[in-house]
């Protein structure tokens, strides 16, 4: 087991632990998600990965392209001022559950 310091300009930033897994053997993070080594081919590895099932899962390319595309949505989604102080004052005035 080894713990290296990541780069400050990378997404998550902190640190990394780096684990050896051999075929079937697994990694346990937290109480919710379990890493299992299911294949080794050449330079592709095949993981299953169990987790709860209201998380999301998803490969780190898709992962980024679905940010990419919230952000985007978030930059063109535009509201007057007077619709956003009508929503405000209903969701202000709503009764709590």
């Amino acid at each position: 087991m080894r713990i290296v310091q990541l780069e400050s300009d990378t997404q998550i930033g902190g640190v990394m632990l780096i684990l050896t897994r051999k075929l079937g053997e697994s990694i346990v993070i937290g109480d919710d998600i379990k890493i299992t080594i299911l294949g080794i081919k050449g330079k592709q590895i095949r993981i299953g990965v169990e987790a709860s099932t209201g998380m999301t899962v998803h490969r780190e390319e898709v992962y980024r392209l679905i940010q990419e595309q919230n952000q985007q949505a978030a930059k063109s989604v535009e509201v007057p001022g007077e619709q956003l102080s009508a929503i405000w004052d209903k969701l202000r005035n709503r009764p709590l559950p």
